[in-house]
């Protein structure tokens, strides 16, 4: 079951494509990583499904139902631009964008008082928003976007400014919201964090949908057949020496006590192994070395 749908949506920008016929299915329940370079099209399709801007064709579906104008009452979107209004009070502020999501004002004043103690920002509320750091906005920016619990959470580069602490404390609390059945998109061009975080992903390029899967298939899908194999004592001076591509076999790199093997993509990880225990290899450790995103991301972008 998915909680967004998209099917062959484009938009068009005078004579500039942004989004050429994407489709893609975000499961339900899942944290799920929207990928590309600056100018992908990754802010316009964010635009199409908090009903900000319209497709021009193409179909959006949240939750089974054609995308209309109450959705945005059951979605959260944290843009990377921060849109906070700077003169107002911290909680005036919170309380107004509660109320345009549907709450009453009695559950919008519950429901942040919970949050701001959560976060031990409860004293925050009668300041003025231009008075707080970078960090302490961006704080007040998440209560907002999730305060009314959205069915689907959409957040944009939300550790943009955090130090390590409130990017883990915000991390934990994307984690919670995720336990508690909120699906969330997470956009970033951090890979490293998609690899942390998402267990699907989506890439952009040009418009254009050029990868999609759960992420540890997109890392098999991509491997390239290299192997670590870390080893106690010597290697073999034969081994050394001998041209391995005979047996299919290809030393990559050699390393202190470690050596990277590439392997015909034909050939069976079991041979490999073989081969080198035959040879007198003493092996202490033998893995499999995956891509990462960020490499896969490269690639896929340049190609």
């Amino acid at each position: 079951m998915s909680i967004l749908t998209l099917e062959n949506v484009v938009k068009n920008y005078d004579k500039h494509r942004a989004v050429d016929d994407v489709s893609f299915s975000v499961p339900k329940g899942s944290i799920y990583g929207l990928l590309g370079p600056n100018g992908a099209g990754k802010t316009s399709l964010i635009r199409i499904i908090t009903t900000i801007t319209r497709a021009d064709s193409g179909q959006v579906y949240l939750d089974g139902e054609k995308l209309n104008t109450d959705h945005p009452g059951q979605i959260g979107y944290m843009p990377e631009e921060r849109g906070l209004y700077k003169k107002m009070k911290v909680g005036e502020q919170l309380m107004y964008l509660a109320q345009l999501k549907g709450m009453s004002k009695a559950e919008a004043k519950k429901n942040l008082r919970e949050w701001m103690e959560k976060f031990q920002i409860l004293d925050w509320w009668d300041k003025k928003v231009e008075e707080l750091s970078k960090g302490m906005q961006q704080k007040i920016q998440f209560v907002a976007t999730v305060v009314h619990r959205p069915k689907l959470l959409i957040l944009d580069e939300p550790f943009s400014g955090l130090d390590p602490i409130n990017a883990n404390l915000i991390k934990d609390e994307i984690y919670q919201l995720n336990q508690e059945g909120i699906s969330i998109i997470f956009s970033t061009h951090r890979m490293e964090q998609v690899e942390e975080i998402c267990e699907y992903i989506t890439l952009i390029n040009k418009g254009k949908n050029v990868l999609n899967g759960k992420v540890a298939d997109v890392k098999q899908q991509f491997k390239q057949h290299v192997f670590s194999i870390g080893y106690g004592g010597e290697l073999p001076a034969e081994l050394e020496q001998e041209d391995l591509q005979n047996s299919r076999f290809t030393i990559q790199e050699h390393r202190e006590q470690e050596i990277l093997v590439k392997i015909d993509d034909d050939a069976a990880s079991n041979a490999l192994l073989q081969f080198l225990i035959q040879k007198g290899v003493h092996i202490r450790s033998f893995h499999e070395i995956l891509p990462t995103l960020n490499e896969i991301f490269i690639r896929q972008v340049r190609g």
